[in-house]
Parts: C-alpha cells; structure tokens; sequence
C-alpha cells in the first residue's frame, strides 16, 4: 500500500504515554463482558443479583466500580523508529477514510463526522469502559473514538498469520466502519436488542457490515493499492473470522456463539464492499441469517 508521504489525520491522539488505573470500572466492564459471552444473559442475572446482595450488606462500594474511581497517569516513553512509523501509518490511513467517507456520505446527502483515534499502550480509559490491548483495536461508540494499541500488528502477524500494511489497514477500516454504522443510528438498534436470545445474530449482521464497510473504503482507495494488498486484506479477514479463532484457541467450533462472522463469511462481504463502492449495497440485516 502506498502511503508514505500523504495526509495525515489530525484526529489521532497519541496515549502511549498514558495508563489508566486506579478504578474498578474497567475491569468490571471486561468481567461483565467476559461473563455475557460465556453464560449469557442467565450469567448477567445471577451476576447482578450476586451483586445487589453483596451491595445491601455493605460488601461493596458501588463509586469504586465506576470509572470515576480511576485515574490516568502519564510516564515519558521510549517509541523504536518502527513503532513511529506505524503511527504516522494509522494517521494516514484514518485520513484516507475520512477522506472516503466525506465523499460518500455526501453522494447520499448526508455530513461525515470524523472519528477520534487514540494509541495507547497496555490499557487506556475509554468512555465504554477500561480497554486493554489484549481486546485488540476497538471502536467506542460511546466517545467516537477508535482505539489501538500498535503492538496487535505484531500478534496479527505472528499469532494470525496476516502481515502485511493492507492487512493492518483493513483492520483499522473495519472499525471506522463501526463508526459509520453509529453515525446511520445502525449500531443504536442493535445495541438495543442486547440481552435478547437473538443478539448473537444481530452482532454478526453488524460485523458482517463492517467488513463490507471497509471494502467500501478499500473500493476508493484502489489508486493506492499495490500488487499483492488484497491478498493481505483477505488473509486477515479469514484468519479473524470466529470459526478460525474459535478453532485455534479451543479446538472446536460452537456456530451460536458467534458474534463476528465465519471467515468466509468475513471475506466475501469485504469482497463485496470493493466491488460495489456503494455504502447502500451493504445491508446485512434484510435478508435470513443463514444467507449471510
């Protein structure tokens, strides 16, 4: 991908300096998340009764499990020459969505609102909650913010087997295409159906569309593309999907606990994004969830 030399983003804060702690919040938002994921919302339930006891006997202050309880300190650090480049990389790539996104966005008569990025090391305070680099990049649609920690390029590369700028561009796509399903009030509705024994399904739409999304940038940014790029996207895309992760970490795969997408499924809709070019094309929530 040829990037070297272009716009950067004025929209990316620089938190590598910065740590997060002190508060329960973001420990609680991990555990409760770790928690749905696993038990669903039976889990929550008993959860929340467990904790409501323990509150009324004054087991627990409720002030320090929220993030108002934390704090931010700052430190100097070292950044090597590589990790600088992959900064002044995510800057350009976050300013060429921008620059995708003003233009498609206006085709349809609608305003583009930039996100935020923030890069950070180890864990950061967030308006979702505390974030931590082992989530890998995330978008808070709570603050417009896509946050990352660069060091998940490593274990893209390692772990996933998906090197390569183009698949670290996907990456970063994929998450502002988060950010435009919040701006479309498409991520609001799905949030709503949370807790719901269908929700699962409602996730993988979301993500689904995402990819679709970053094929919609990746469509518009085809000048740039060098021979091999696709491939890298394509790569990533598979080695994300639930079913590989699922795979790889636990030697099975459970279909109704997904909540990103197959790798197939990943793939062909960013394949569709970059054919087509049109956010319209991309909904993901009207048809059956089998023909996803």
């Amino acid at each position: 991908m040829e990037w070297k030399g272009r716009r950067k983003s004025s929209n990316v804060e620089d938190a590598r300096g910065r740590r997060a702690s002190g508060g329960g919040g973001g420990g609680l938002f991990t555990l409760v998340a770790l928690i749905g994921r696993t038990f669903g919302i039976k889990g929550l339930l008993i959860i929340g009764v467990l904790g409501f006891a323990a509150w009324k006997m004054g087991l627990v202050d409720p002030s320090m499990l929220m993030d108002g309880g934390g704090s931010t300190t700052s430190q100097s650090v070292q950044v090597s020459p590589e990790e600088q480049e992959r900064f002044e990389f995510v800057s350009v790539v976050l300013g060429d969505t921008e620059d995708v996104w003003a233009k498609e966005f206006a085709r349809v008569g609608l305003r583009y609102e930039e996100p935020g990025m923030t890069v950070y090391r180890g864990q950061v305070s967030t308006a979702c909650g505390t974030g931590q680099s082992e989530m890998g990049p995330f978008y808070c649609p709570a603050d417009r913010k896509v946050y990352i920690d660069l060091s998940f390029y490593d274990e893209l590369a390692k772990t996933f087997e998906a090197p390569g700028d183009f698949a670290q561009a996907y990456v970063i796509a994929h998450e502002v295409g988060h950010h435009v399903q919040k701006l479309l009030g498409t991520s609001d509705k799905v949030a709503a159906k949370r807790g719901q024994p269908d929700y699962n399904e409602y996730s993988v739409r979301l993500e689904l569309q995402a990819d679709y999304l970053a094929g919609v940038w990746a469509h518009h940014s085809r000048k740039y593309l060098e021979d091999g790029d696709i491939e890298e996207a394509m790569r990533a895309a598979n080695a994300i999907g639930d079913d590989a992760i699922q795979r790889k970490m636990q030697g099975r795969v459970v279909p109704h606990s997904f909540t990103h997408g197959t790798s197939e499924q990943r793939m062909r809709w960013f394949m569709k994004g970059l054919k087509s070019g049109r956010i319209e094309d991309g909904d993901t929530f009207s048809m059956s969830y089998r023909e996803l």
